[in-house]
């Protein structure tokens, strides 16, 4: 009975994680270019009552043998990368990447990092940053007299200035893929990391092998779908809720078992 209490207990930390995940992904319904985690479970060791293969007094050999789960753990909270819905919103900045492409942004550290969510504004020098300030590689700035900002399906970013016939072209919104995107590390504010585990960039213009294209006036929406997410709630709620009663019987076996001496 003190077993199935720290079994039940195991339940019980593992959907209270898989709730968690999900208040996450509903409270990012909103956030753009942000893609939903799953929870991933494993069960735990096993106690070995009695072992498959034996043999028994008589000298049958044991077909099945007897082994005691002994509760849940979580194994992973994995990304899902799954393309987003995209909002049309008429702004000369907002770029959506329709493939499998990022948005390269310089840190404050120098190092690089990776986003969905093209956002995108100018600082008060031209350059085009993110919501935070931060530089969109490569760097390009956009001159004071612009009139206007054409971005193409290849990223290439051009500007047409008084006086001139012809867009002027600033360079190219390079974006990168990754062979493994499930290995990237969040860090919040929309931005990922590399890691060992999703390997290194592959850089290159949007258009190109499975880069995807970029889509100017367009965001890419969060991933989360609010239905999906809801029955995943409900289905967490009953899980911690028979975990809990779990708990409930076995205590009232160990009351039971102790009013037994009375």
């Amino acid at each position: 009975m003190i077993r199935s209490l720290y079994t039940a207990a195991t339940g019980m930390n593992t959907q209270d994680l898989n709730v968690s995940v999900i208040a996450n992904n509903l409270a990012n319904v909103n956030t753009t270019g942000f893609k939903r985690s799953r929870p991933e479970f494993q069960d735990l060791i096993y106690q070995n009552l009695r072992l498959v293969g034996t043999l028994s007094p008589n000298g049958n050999q044991v077909p099945t043998g007897a082994q005691l789960g002994l509760g849940s753990k979580t194994a992973a909270i994995q990304k899902i990368f799954l393309q987003g819905d995209f909002a049309q919103t008429q702004n000369s900045l907002d770029v959506a990447v329709q493939g499998k492409g990022f948005f390269q942004i310089q840190q404050p550290d120098g190092t690089t990092a990776y986003t969905r969510a093209g956002s995108f504004k100018l600082d008060n020098t031209g350059q085009i940053v993110t919501a935070d300030g931060l530089v969109v590689q490569p760097a390009l700035t956009v001159p004071q007299d612009a009139l206007n900002i054409s971005i193409d399906p290849q990223g290439s970013v051009s500007v047409t200035q008084p006086g001139s016939t012809a867009p002027t072209v600033l360079g190219t919104l390079q974006v990168a893929t990754f062979q493994n995107e499930a290995g990237l590390q969040a860090i919040g504010f929309n931005l990922f990391q590399e890691s060992d585990a999703s390997g290194t960039p592959t850089i290159g213009d949007p258009g190109s092998d499975d880069r995807g294209n970029t889509i100017q006036g367009f965001l890419e929406l969060s991933n989360v779908s609010v239905v999906e997410e809801m029955v995943n709630l409900i289905s967490a709620q009953r899980a911690y809720e028979v975990n809990s009663r779990t708990v409930q019987t076995a205590d009232e076996m160990l009351q039971i078992a102790n009013n037994m001496k009375r």
